[in-house]
């Protein structure tokens, strides 16, 4: 940034010298408009540091549009840290070879703490240093634009009246010329000496007073001529603070949008990435809830088919069981009846007393 903030002050330089180049054109404008009684007025050196001062009015605008695009590398930051943002740093990679949790607990946290606070008071800084330097310049050029206008309002008044002084003179000349032929005629006609005489006297002082008009009619002319290169170095001077002004309120324009929607959309940007962020752990906690739902769900679906199948096991076995039961009572009846087939012979032996034989 500091090859902008080194053309931040050169622009103040350019932009102070341009100050000083339109007041003194304005200056001697007013002075040369002001002494236009003056047969020889600088007109040429006026017109020529007009048009000087245009070159650099134009040049020093350039510098500002420049500058103003050039807060673009101010804001190509906030394009890196928004990146960096989305994506890992290199030290969390390399810990997500070993442990990918841990990995994205890092970059949570790193995102979590990211701020670009600084960055855009940085810009609003940088963008309110050029507002305020296009703001002193357009209000330089609206105060200039203001004098050279009363001036050229002066001027035009001033030639207006020149013009009718011009117009008049030349009526008194016109309503003189009869007058001079007729006494030319009659000095031509007379043979007497006396009367030519008298004719070439009275002649002589009409033309003299002829004369002085024209003397005057001349000075009213150059008055005229001079005030009308004065009002057209006016006009022009008056339209190009006028473009100046109009190009000045389309930069501040342009700025004062850019820093505002960048503020704004930069913030909400943030804001957004840190959110998406929370929200990919909410989202992430949801799936791992949703898994063990479905894990504890198949769980109690399986106890609950065990259960069935456990009962199944033990219905389906109760016919063993009988068949077994069965079996051992038949088996017991049959010991009862061998039991009992023996008891009877012994006591048969017992009673009839016939053991041994």
């Amino acid at each position: 940034m500091a090859s902008l903030e080194q053309q931040i002050d050169d622009s103040k330089t350019q932009v102070a010298a341009a100050q000083d180049r339109i007041a003194g054109v304005t200056a001697a404008l007013d002075r040369v408009a002001a002494d236009a009684e003056v047969a020889e007025l600088p007109v040429d050196v006026a017109n020529a540091t007009l048009q000087d001062v245009h070159a650099h009015t134009e040049a020093m605008n350039a510098n500002i549009a420049e500058l103003i695009m050039g807060l673009d590398d101010v804001t190509a930051g906030f394009s890196r840290d928004f990146e960096e943002l989305r994506s890992k740093t290199g030290w969390e990679k390399f810990v997500g070879v070993f442990a990918s949790g841990r990995s994205e607990a890092m970059r949570q946290e790193r995102l979590r703490a990211a701020s670009i606070d600084d960055k855009l008071q940085d810009l609003i800084a940088k963008s309110d240093t050029i507002t305020r330097l296009l703001q002193g310049q357009l209000q330089l050029l609206n105060d200039q634009k203001a004098k050279v206008e009363a001036n050229l309002t002066r001027t035009l008044a001033e030639r207006e009246e020149a013009v009718a002084t011009l117009e008049s003179l030349r009526q008194r000349i016109r309503a003189m010329n009869p007058r001079l032929i007729e006494l030319e005629n009659r000095i031509a006609a007379t043979t007497d000496a006396t009367e030519r005489t008298r004719l070439e006297t009275e002649l002589a002082n009409a033309n003299r007073d002829h004369n002085a008009l024209v003397q005057d009619e001349q000075v009213a002319l150059a008055k005229s001529q001079t005030l009308e290169r004065y009002i057209e170095a006016g006009k022009t001077w008056v339209d190009s603070l006028q473009n100046q002004a109009a190009t000045q309120m389309v930069l501040i324009n342009k700025l004062q949008t850019d820093t505002r929607q960048r503020v704004v959309l930069y913030d909400a940007l943030t804001k957004s990435l840190k959110t998406a962020q929370q929200q990919d752990i909410a989202h992430r906690i949801n799936e791992i809830g949703v898994r063990t739902d479905q894990e504890a769900q198949a769980a109690m679906a399986a106890i609950g088919t065990a259960t069935n199948d456990r009962m199944a096991d033990m219905l389906e076995a109760h016919g063993d069981h009988m068949v077994f039961a069965r079996k051992v009572l038949e088996e017991k009846a049959k010991a009862d009846e061998r039991f009992a087939r023996r008891f009877a012979e012994i006591v048969k032996k017992h009673d009839s007393n016939l053991y041994g034989g």
